[in-house]
């Protein structure tokens, strides 16, 4: 059994195996031949009295592997002084994190690898992305106009440009060092012009690529800046204004992300930043957790994305390549993809990439799988 670390991930994974694993596994869905469950969350008190314990898993097979992606963290939801509210995370102390990919050959059950998931993480919702704009956008798309300039801004950005011949990108962070950084390092990086902007506003305007990329609770630009023509892609929910459904012509979900179970007061859907959670605490501690987005509109009352666009339809990846749904059929329509949905398969076909990559170059340290098995029948 190996185990591989963030700089392994790092060292083996391209942009385009991302991208070209994804896609495959994304395919067979409708045949059975690869499969996933959405996104579930569990919540538990914590010693902050402003923050929760949040437990989360996903999980997918295919191609003869198994994953299950594991994250433990203690989250709390910071408002600064202009009012940005966001999401903040850690496990043991700030700047530390424990993410971890277990894959497993579905041939013989066998445990295989333990990965870090930070980079792959990263580099797996990037390639999603891609997908989208590979499929729907203009294939004039040239510039970008990106908020956020964390760790995912970067692997969205190297994800566009692998799919279409992206020249500019403008990005706005609230952080003027970060967008600056951000800037300088995508530039050389990719070999484009990447402009560093002091407001939302300046980044999106006569952009063919709308990416927000942000951890905020409030939506970080307005639905009135969407231009015909655009494609529309995103990290989170809460980042995106309501008012957006009402611009697409053509909306795409990568596949099913909400559970459809009742809701109760310990199973919700879209607590703080969680697709569906159980909730554990008493009433008053449960009050920490930012509620559902009351808006009307574009989440509907629904976890799985109720809000259509003006199309009427809700088709999701597989229905695009097969020809079910046409996707873009104007240059002028503005399209968005629903980048979440498959999480866990993607952690199976993105993580077995990895792991061949690693047995082929002998890498990651090797650990006895006799560890993790047991001769008394569970």
């Amino acid at each position: 059994m190996l185990l591989i670390n963030n700089d392994l991930v790092a060292q083996v994974l391209t942009m385009d195996d991302v991208i070209e694993a994804q896609e495959n596994a994304f395919k067979k869905l409708p045949t059975g031949g690869a499969i996933h469950r959405p996104r579930i969350d569990m919540y538990f008190p914590c010693q902050r009295d402003d923050g929760y314990f949040r437990w989360g898993t996903m999980e997918g097979a295919n191609d003869g592997y198994f994953a299950i992606r594991m994250k433990s963290d203690i989250i709390h939801w910071p408002q600064d002084k202009d009012g940005n509210w966001t999401e903040e995370k850690y496990c043991r102390e700030p700047g530390t994190y424990c993410g971890l990919i277990l894959l497993i050959s579905t041939e013989n059950a066998e445990p295989l690898a333990f990965i870090n998931d930070g980079m792959l993480q990263h580099m797996r919702v990037g390639g999603g992305a891609g997908i989208g704009v590979k499929y729907l956008a203009r294939k004039d798309s040239h510039v970008v106009g990106m908020l956020g300039s964390g760790g995912m801004a970067r692997t969205f950005l190297e994800a566009f440009k692998s799919v279409r011949d992206i020249r500019q990108c403008k990005v706005y962070s609230p952080t003027a060092a970060h967008r600056e950084e951000y800037a300088e390092e995508m530039s050389k990086r990719l070999n484009i012009e990447v402009i560093a902007v002091d407001n939302p506003r300046d980044a999106i305007r006569g952009a063919d690529i709308l990416s927000s990329c942000t951890d905020s609770m409030n939506p970080v630009y307005d639905a009135d800046w969407i231009e015909p023509g655009m494609h529309v892609t995103n990290l989170g929910r809460r980042e995106m204004p309501d008012a957006s459904g009402e611009k697409f012509d053509v909306v795409i979900r990568q596949g099913t992300a909400g559970l459809q179970m009742k809701m109760t007061e310990r199973f919700q859907a879209e607590r703080g930043l969680s697709p569906a959670a159980y909730i554990g605490g008493t009433v008053e501690e449960m009050k920490r957790i930012p509620a559902k987005n009351p808006e009307p509109g574009f989440g509907g009352d629904d976890p799985d994305f109720k809000d259509r666009g003006k199309g009427g339809t809700y088709p999701d990846f597989a229905d695009l390549v097969s020809g079910k749904s046409p996707g873009r059929t104007s240059p002028d329509q503005v399209t968005f993809y629903r980048n979440v949905g498959n999480q866990g398969l993607q952690f199976s076909a993105v993580g077995q990439v990895v792991y061949r990559k690693c047995k082929e170059q002998k890498l990651g340290k090797e650990i006895p799988t006799d560890w993790f098995l047991q001769d008394i029948r569970d």
